[in-house]
């Protein structure tokens, strides 16, 4: 087996990024990261298998890590109690989102891509993950506080569905602009209190 030259895999992942960033996943070209990288397509093929591989080796960690980060600060949450559930409910996900906005900036190029240039590859549904998170962990909520207008039928599990898509659509709106991060802290402050105040008016089928 032929000893692999150092430097070549960190290279490629470099360029790699760059060409995902200005092509997107399907019109991104093995040949042209190789040239850039000083290496051969054969050489990516035996580290990465084939393109996807490559896209995978960039953007999975990163998405990896705000699934499980996202997913430990809901359970997180529902650990507390039901009353202390009601009353941390807002300062809880606002301090938490700060956190997740924290990761995403740390990771900005990557939730680029992600976000952009994934269609093609099993990475194009990472927001419909977060959404089904979001939806399945608002309806432990809910039944925690006895929500009316769930009970009632008014509001539906497809209707949270376009509340929490809608959301996570604005969330990373300041990837896809290329916010700076202070206006993106900002930006995010207001979202979510703008998202609670919509909360607040379903929870209760009387609202309605």
């Amino acid at each position: 087996m032929a000893k692999q030259i150092e430097g070549v895999y960190e290279a490629v992942l470099e360029c790699a990024k760059r060409e995902f960033l200005k092509k997107g996943y399907k019109d991104a070209s093995l040949r042209a990261i190789a040239q850039e990288a000083g290496t051969s397509t054969g050489s990516i093929y035996t580290r990465f298998q084939d393109k996807e591989g490559l896209f995978s080796a960039i953007v999975e960690p990163a998405a990896d890590g705000l699934m499980a980060l996202f997913l430990e600060i809901q359970e997180n949450f529902h650990r507390f109690d039901d009353e202390k559930q009601q009353a941390e409910m807002g300062e809880y996900t606002s301090r938490h989102q700060m956190e997740m906005l924290d990761y995403i900036y740390d990771h900005f190029e990557e939730f680029q891509i992600l976000l952009d240039g994934a269609e093609g590859t099993r990475f194009s549904s990472f927001l419909d993950e977060l959404v089904k998170i979001e939806v399945d962990y608002t309806y432990k909520y809910m039944e925690v506080i006895g929500c009316e207008s769930v009970k009632s039928g008014l509001v539906t599990e497809e209707f949270i569905h376009i509340v929490v898509t809608a959301y996570f659509n604005g969330m990373f709106e300041v990837v896809r602009h290329k916010m700076a991060k202070a206006d993106a802290v900002t930006y995010i402050r207001l979202l979510n209190r703008y998202h609670m105040q919509g909360f607040t008016t379903i929870f209760d089928a009387s609202e309605a």
